[in-house]
């Protein structure tokens, strides 16, 4: 966490997924703020379709929600969480995540993240606490204050663990990447449903996912591979996750009273 601003701190380049405003935590700006949960606490994610995932989350996640790459060169694992429109079907009217459901690692490090700094110091690569001034619950006189007599506060020492402990995910998750994509299994897949009248199903969703038949035809050598590495589990419970497709759409055309070819199409805007 950076206290004192300087030509050697880190700096942020890029975008960040919901961060809207990123800025390093520092004593000089953010002194006198803190954390307040916010009247809607997820309302900052209440119009997205999908979040990222770590390796480690994708068991958990395949319970709730279908989980699948973000192509077939670095595919990265993502919930999804909303179809057709652009409204997460998992946060209620009042900005809060249905309970009983698994939250991805991404929203609840959020408003925080850590910037690694390209150059490294002498201890390896440097690292500072960022947090979206965006966010709704950062505020002056908070909950929980960032800093507590000139020191990061024990909330903010804790932000900064979870942090870490995310980062160290997010890397494994890149390796995974790098390995899943090597054994070619990844192709595009298209999510159908058939409405209440309907004779045939109708398409709503491409995706990349595994295929199974993929899979099942790896040689012997090839699949003893992905056994030793740990990652058929984790493939296994991805394609589980598939029958998520049918219960999200469900869940849309109970949130929004749609019957009928209905469920299938855009919501009217407002």
């Amino acid at each position: 966490m950076s206290q004192t601003p300087s030509p050697s701190a880190p700096k942020l380049e890029g975008n960040m997924f919901l961060f809207t405003k990123p800025a390093l935590l520092n004593i000089q700006q953010h002194g006198d703020m803190g954390v307040t949960r916010p009247q809607r606490p997820f309302g900052y994610a209440e119009h997205i379709r999908a979040v990222p995932l770590t390796v480690s989350e994708i068991a958990a996640a395949s319970r709730h929600y279908p989980v699948i790459f973000t192509d077939d060169k670095t595919p990265q694992p993502l919930a999804v969480v909303g179809i057709i429109d652009d409204q997460n079907l998992f946060v209620d009217d009042a900005g809060n995540w249905e309970d009983n459901t698994y939250i991805p690692g991404y929203l609840r490090r959020y408003p925080f993240a850590l910037a690694n700094d390209k150059e490294s110091g002498p201890d390896g690569p440097r690292m500072a606490l960022i947090v979206d001034e965006a966010y709704e619950g950062i505020q002056s006189g908070s909950d929980m204050p960032f800093f507590e007599n000139g020191n990061p506060s024990p909330a903010m020492e804790q932000a900064m663990d979870f942090c870490k402990n995310y980062e160290k995910d997010r890397m494994v998750t890149l390796q995974f990447a790098t390995e899943l994509a090597k054994h070619e299994l990844l192709a595009e897949q298209v999510a159908q449903f058939t409405p209440d009248g309907a004779k045939d199903p109708m398409p709503f969703a491409k995706y990349t996912s595994i295929e199974e038949k993929k899979l099942q035809e790896l040689d012997d050598e090839k699949f003893i591979a992905l056994r030793k590495s740990n990652m058929l589990p984790v493939l296994y419970a991805h394609l589980m996750s598939m029958g998520n497709w049918r219960n999200l759409m469900e869940r849309r055309a109970r949130r929004y009273n749609l019957t009928g070819e209905a469920v299938l199409k855009p919501l009217p805007k407002s």
